[in-house]
């Protein structure tokens, strides 16, 4: 049996968030899916915009409200919202409300931040 408590794994800061890898190629090494823990700070956005063209992304709130910008379109998610990022569709997660947002997210394949599309140009508004 393989266990980790997110406590035991090292956090580190990127842009708009605090990232822990629970489940890589350095900790559980799961053979067909990755997944991290986000904390998303009051005001702040996950930066930049970015999109996973090898596979997809899942992502379940636990704490805080916010919002998620995907190809243009901005949803309202709380605790226990859960959000499906399509392979190839760009996108983004922000904190509207005055506490620590956290989420958990799930990835398959596999992947890491060196596998990430980076959209640098885009900017978490509505396109119309």
């Amino acid at each position: 049996m393989t266990i980790v408590h997110e406590s035991e794994v090292k956090e580190e800061r990127v842009p708009g968030r605090f990232i822990r890898w629970i489940a890589d190629e350095t900790t559980l090494q799961p053979k067909h899916l990755s997944s991290c823990v986000i904390r998303v700070l009051p005001g702040e956005t996950v930066q930049p915009a970015h999109a996973h063209p090898e596979g997809e992304e899942l992502i379940y709130f636990i704490s805080g409200t916010g919002q998620v910008w995907i190809d243009g379109e901005i949803g309202d998610v709380r605790p226990g919202s859960v959000v499906l990022f399509e392979q190839g569709k760009v996108h983004m997660v922000r904190n509207t409300c005055d506490e620590e947002m956290k989420v958990v997210c799930f990835f398959a394949p596999p992947t890491g931040l060196a596998n990430y599309e980076m959209h640098e140009d885009v900017e978490f508004v509505a396109t119309r």
